[in-house]
This record gives C-alpha cells, sequence and structure tokens, in this order.
C-alpha cells in the first residue's frame, strides 16, 4: 500500500513554540486553515481512498477539506496523536523542548527504553502508533494520514528500511508537509519521499515560527 503520512496545519502553539500535546489541543490558525484548504489541489492526483486523524482537534480541522472533496469520512484513530509531552507540556524555553526532542529522537534510533518525563517510554509511543498503521493499511490501498510533527519523524526514522536511524533529529516536517511510504506493517515500508514543506510551498510557510515539534535537533 502507500500511506501518506500528513502533518496537521499550524496551530498557535506551533508560532509560540510551545509543547502542546494535550487532547483535545487547540484548533489551527488562519495560516493552518490556509494550509489545510491547499491540500485537496496538492493530492489531486493521488487516489486515495481512507482518511484517518488523531483524536487532537488539529488533524481533524487539517484532514475536512480533503476530507470533503473525496467525499469520504475521518476515521479517529487514538494511536495517531503526538507525542505526549508529560512533564514538559506548554513549556517553550530551550532546555524543555531539547528534552523533548532528544528522548523522541532517541526512540526513532532505537533506545525505546528511554522515558518522556512524567510521560511514557518508545515502547509505548510505537506500539500506539504501529497499531493505528496496520488498520490504515488493512483498510486502504492508499491511505491519508493526519498526524502530528514529532510522531511523523519518529516514526518514519524506526520504520522506514531505508532511511538512518539518525533520520528524525535531521529532517524538518513543515506543517502540512507530507512523508510517502509504501509497503506494509508485515514486510515494513520503503520511504518515497518527503516533502518537509507546506503542501502550497514557501508561501504557506511561516519563517518566523519557532514550531520546536517541526524542527531539527539542533547541535
Amino acid at each position: 500500500m502507500r500511506l501518506l503520512l500528513i502533518r496537521h496545519g499550524q496551530t498557535p502553539g506551533n508560532v509560540l513554540g510551545r509543547l502542546d500535546t494535550e487532547r483535545p489541543g487547540p484548533g489551527l490558525t488562519d495560516l493552518g486553515l490556509r494550509q489545510a484548504a491547499a491540500i485537496p489541489e496538492a493530492l489531486r492526483s493521488d487516489p486515495i481512498d481512507a482518511i484517518f486523524v488523531s483524536t487532537l482537534l488539529r488533524t481533524q480541522l487539517t484532514a475536512h477539506p480533503l476530507a470533503a472533496d473525496r467525499g469520504l469520512d475521518l476515521q479517529v484513530a487514538a494511536g495517531l496523536h503526538e507525542i505526549e509531552a508529560g512533564a514538559l507540556e506548554g513549556l517553550r524555553d530551550r532546555a524543555s523542548v531539547r528534552t523533548y526532542l532528544e528522548t523522541a529522537v532517541a526512540w526513532g534510533s532505537g533506545d525505546l527504553d528511554k522515558r518522556m518525563p512524567g510521560a511514557h517510554d518508545g515502547h509505548e509511543f510505537f506500539w500506539r502508533f504501529d497499531a493505528d498503521i496496520a488498520v490504515a493499511a488493512a483498510d486502504a490501498d492508499v491511505a491519508a494520514v493526519f498526524s502530528h510533527g514529532a510522531a511523523i519523524r519518529v516514526w518514519t526514522a524506526a520504520r522506514a528500511q531505508n532511511v538512518p536511524a539518525t533520520f528524525a533529529g535531521e529532517n524538518e516536517l513543515d506543517n502540512t508537509g507530507v512523508v510517502e511510504l509504501t509497503g506494509s506493517p508485515e514486510e515494513g515500508w520503503t520511504l518515497l519521499s518527503w516533502a518537509g514543506l507546506p503542501v502550497g510551498g514557501m508561501a504557506l510557510a511561516d519563517l518566523s515560527a519557532a514550531d520546536p515539534l517541526g524542527e531539527p535537533l539542533d547541535d
């Protein structure tokens, strides 16, 4: 199957650089709504037959234009939500953001025992995310899965067979960036493309936003 992992549109937390992972979470900014509206045309050539979203409001708002365009229902999957920030929730200082990113990137590199402060370890993250990707794979030939910056980056780094373990920490994923893979849960996944910018290109990017969940881990 083909799997399109799509990050949600911009949120107020992305603009402020805040770790914002609690349910149901914020909606989209005006720019985020424009980013979402650009998705149907950007994916016009993709024969999508199922759309999955997380429990966070921002993925559902981002997916709505595509669902309306294709006449598809949104299938809410609890395992697709963002990596929980735990004790770091709501923080935006450099040290807290770095701790969050270092922990998440460690999971993508195989250190699943490392625990997010006040939250889960990597085993829990992959258990839930893998489970819902398996549902998507069983339900569709081409699935659009709307999820979150850190979750998409970490899962792809760990599950795509053709990228290095350092991939999650080295590649940005802007709001409405699209990651395309092919494969299956049984046979594994191959990364076909990583479009880290918004689907509408730089015209829909916000270079002033801090957006820690989509940015590479700095040195």
